[in-house]
């Protein structure tokens, strides 16, 4: 999913800092649901047109460039990612290299984190430390979400600022798993306590998405993928790991022209989603991939993916031509259609703010 992007990151590499034009207006009130989902707009890379929405499962309704409306500035170049912690939503905008922590309510902004390289997305580690991966840097950025300032570097070996990146992280007890992207094949397992990488595991090439499931085992999706322009340098497959010995324990391999990603699972942590052009759901018991999607794509350009840990409803981000309004399907999940709605450019990943 996410190559059309980095095809071009990689190809115009030398702005590592964002051209951003924050224009400030006048700021608009907003008194959020308690329940409901942010979508990240990435927007189109060096346009600066990247924003936020955010939708009531309830009323079914939604409100577009939240972040703009309540603090009468921009977003940014390209949104990445979003997360919750301190009570605080914390969304990722890569190419401006910041983070911005905003209030869940007013949306209106709290704070920011700078100083970072592409930053991709952010975990907590407690109250006040987490982590931040990054594109164009081969550490992972230690910060302290109480001041807003980054406190460290965790060094990544046998990985470079231009080759390869840190992507997305998972917490079991103590350690954080992370996947290397970018043309990378290894999980890396990270003490929280001496923020030292003690750990890794080689899966296949690629690895776009991790989740951890109920029975406190990792998942890995890989699109197989090596960086050499060959697209089927390898067959794409679901890794199924144990995080205490770092090993394989399941593979579950895909067609070599399939490119899978977005992978997620459900509140109870017994039910995978990914997308490979269709919606795709298996419980983590299987012994096999399923046969059939719980959702077709209808010919569409599926982007983004994301499961309500209330009701479990699916919701797919459609970035439809990546130049205009993209779309959010919810279906419920047998994948019945319930509703749909227009969002911002290129909608690409989803953040839930729930009632616990």
């Amino acid at each position: 999913m996410r190559n059309f992007f980095l095809s071009i990151l990689l190809t115009v590499c030398v702005a590592l800092t964002g051209c951003m034009s924050w224009d400030y207006g006048e700021p608009e009130h907003f008194d959020a649901s308690a329940h409901g989902l942010f979508i990240v707009n990435e927007g189109n890379y060096q346009y600066g047109n990247a924003t936020l929405s955010y939708y009531d499962p309830e009323a079914d309704s939604v409100s577009n460039e939240v972040f703009y409306r309540a603090n009468a500035m921009k977003l940014g170049d390209v949104a990445q990612s979003m997360t919750i912690g301190n009570g605080l939503g914390w969304v990722v905008v890569n190419h401006s290299n910041v983070v911005f922590a905003i209030d869940l309510t007013t949306f209106r902004e709290v704070g920011r984190i700078t100083g970072l390289a592409s930053p991709r997305y952010m975990t907590f580690v407690d109250a006040t430390k987490a982590y931040v991966t990054q594109l164009w840097d081969n550490r992972i950025a230690i910060v302290d979400p109480t001041t807003y300032a980054i406190t460290g570097h965790i060094e990544i070996e046998g990985m470079s600022s231009v080759s390869g990146s840190t992507e997305q992280m998972v917490r079991i007890g103590r350690y954080i798993y992370v996947n290397c992207w970018s043309y990378q094949r290894r999980i890396l397992k990270i003490d929280t306590d001496t923020d030292e990488v003690v750990a890794s595991l080689e899966v296949g090439y690629q690895p776009n998405s991790i989740v951890a499931d109920s029975y406190g085992r990792l998942w890995a999706l890989c699109d197989g993928s090596d960086g050499s322009g060959n697209v089927d340098a390898e067959r794409p497959a679901l890794y199924r790991i144990d995080p205490a010995t770092m090993t394989v324990e399941a593979t579950f391999p895909f067609y070599e022209d399939e490119s899978p990603s977005e992978l997620t699972i459900n509140a109870e942590g017994n039910r995978l989603y990914w997308l490979n052009d269709d919606v795709w759901a298996m419980d983590v018991a299987a012994t096999r991939l399923p046969l059939r999607p719980v959702v077709r794509s209808r010919g569409t350009i599926y982007y983004g993916l994301t499961v309500d840990p209330e009701s479990e409803d699916i919701y797919v981000a459609d970035a439809v031509d990546y130049q205009q309004a993209g779309r959010i399907y919810r279906f419920d999940r047998e994948g019945n259609p319930i509703t749909s709605f227009k969002v911002g450019i290129t909608p690409g990943s989803f953040c839930w703010k729930t009632n616990q």
